[in-house]
């Protein structure tokens, strides 16, 4: 994960350095400086807002993860299948988790919504219940907002308990 958080940070870093030179324009009130202003602001408060959601969708799948205890990784265990974007803009994704356990075992799978260059746009964790031993489960994960644009899924990390 430190990978996105770095990709955020030199995000931040370039929309700061574009928004400072942009500012430095002339123009007066009305002219491509204060446009260009206007627009380096709007682009700060964008990037601040997507910091927002990641920081937001990676905290919260941190203390799904942290309230199981005794769990064992199993990310080699889980599949995805090809994303979709519904009517409502959210972006899913079939997940189906193979129980290798000699009982049944319930899963919490953290997905990663991503986009052509390995941004983060959503994290997601969803939890497959009571999967038989030597069975598939499945489930589904959803983005908890609209994504635009080409998306893909990645299974970030994945427990048995």
């Amino acid at each position: 994960m430190a990978g996105y958080r770095s990709r955020w940070a030199v995000a931040a870093a370039l929309v700061g350095a574009v928004g400072a030179g942009v500012v430095g324009c002339g123009g007066g009130e009305d002219g491509p400086g204060a446009q260009a202003s206007d627009a380096a602001s709007a682009l700060r408060s964008a990037a601040s807002e997507a910091t927002d959601r990641w920081a937001s969708a990676t905290a919260e799948a941190d203390r799904r993860f942290d309230e199981i205890k005794g769990g064992v990784d199993v990310t080699k265990d889980v599949t995805l299948g090809a994303t979709a974007t519904g009517q409502d803009g959210r972006t899913t994704a079939e997940v189906r988790v193979r129980n290798t356990a000699g009982g049944a075992k319930s899963f919490a799978v953290q997905v990663n919504f991503t986009d052509p260059g390995g941004g983060l746009r959503d994290a997601v964790v969803v939890t497959v219940a009571d999967v038989p031993a030597g069975q598939t489960g499945k489930g589904t994960a959803r983005s908890t907002h609209s994504l635009s644009g080409e998306v893909s899924a990645q299974v970030e990390r994945a427990v048995r308990y």
